[in-house]
């Protein structure tokens, strides 16, 4: 045994609503549901919602050969899974749960389906296999190692949970190299609309230079003025050509890591579903701060229309009418700075 003085109450029981408090009652840190069938999994979803506990649900790991894309994200971001399409139906039909529960899945398509039942003898019965009446008999090829997987998987999960370290999960975003380009390009054209191209703001560092020239005998406070002017022009050419440095591949790190693909303004997750991984055609990165240079560290995925919305106001005021929008996006911010060593 890996851990001797763990306690073990085994129960060779199926849960149903009848049992919920005998099972779930005391209040336990953490339930693991690893139910294959289906209403006893729904039933026992909605209980720890209803109850508050904290649970974990692993989904199919049946005809699954691949351990790289087993995922842990909510139910709704759950695909290629019959067993999470039927579960999120029933909690959704039967209880008015649309998510927040998070899962364990594998994006790999099932390889078969489910088996029928073929009796050895002509008087057996599909209940004469039932583990506990009930449960279903049919039965789908398993590759041993992938439950051990989710199992580990869950474990994991489980213990940064309650040691309440940050566990940041691999957002579920269906995008392809092509939609990042898509929003590299749009941030280029974006830049060159609001803050002029490299090229024009070289044009002008250097008619301010001449300026400069031109004024030096002026009185002290234009030649200041002058100079102060040039400081900026040059922050502004330096900001231009960092930007030109902001790759697609850093753009993806953006739109999937930080944002996980969706506007910094839909961040709940009672707001997602898988329907909002398929396109990038309302998307659009901006500057959180538009002091600072477009980087890894300051921009934001917004809407279009959101987009211009943050253009036209300012953070102090952001800061002061949506306090808690400021400090999530500041946070997040802070995690791409601390990534990335800036």
């Amino acid at each position: 045994m890996i851990y001797p003085e763990c306690q073990i109450e085994a129960k060779v029981q199926l849960y149903d609503p009848s049992c919920e408090e005998e099972i779930l009652s005391g209040q336990p840190d953490f339930v693991l549901d690893c139910i294959d069938n289906i209403g006893t999994k729904v039933a026992l979803l909605a209980a720890c919602v209803r109850r508050g506990l904290r649970v974990l649900s692993a989904m199919g790991a049946g005809a699954r050969a691949d351990p790289t894309r087993i995922r842990v994200a909510d139910l709704r971001e759950s695909s290629y899974d019959p067993l999470s399409r039927a579960v999120r139906y029933r909690l959704k039909k039967d209880h008015g749960i649309e998510g927040g529960i998070p899962v364990v899945f594998s994006l790999e398509k099932p390889k078969a389906k489910l088996l029928p039942f073929q009796a050895s003898k002509e008087e057996e019965t599909p209940s004469d296999y039932q583990i506990v009446p009930g449960f279903r008999v049919r039965i789908i090829p398993v590759l041993g190692t992938i439950p051990a997987i989710f199992g580990q998987v869950m474990a994991s999960y489980v213990i940064t949970q309650l040691a309440k370290l940050d566990f940041q999960t691999e957002p579920i975003v269906n995008l392809d190299l092509d939609h990042y380009r898509v929003l590299h390009h749009r941030l280029l054209e974006h830049e060159e609309l609001i803050y002029g191209s490299a090229e024009q703001v070289l044009v002008l560092y250097y008619l301010l230079l001449f300026t400069i020239k031109i004024n030096c005998t002026c009185e002290k406070g234009v030649v200041l003025a002058h100079v102060v002017t040039s400081q900026y022009c040059c922050f502004f050419l330096n900001i231009m050509f960092y930007n030109l440095k902001v790759d697609a591949e850093e753009v993806m790190y953006i739109v999937k890591e930080l944002w996980h693909g969706r506007s910094a303004r839909d961040q709940n997750l009672k707001d997602t579903g898988r329907k909002m991984w398929r396109s990038v055609s309302e998307l659009m990165l901006v500057r959180w701060d538009k002091s600072k240079p477009a980087g890894v560290s300051n921009l934001i995925l917004l809407k279009f229309n959101e987009a211009d919305a943050h253009e036209s106001t300012t953070l102090d005021r952001i800061k002061e009418e949506e306090p808690e929008f400021y400090t999530m996006v500041s946070h997040v911010l802070e995690r791409a700075e601390a990534e990335f060593i800036l």
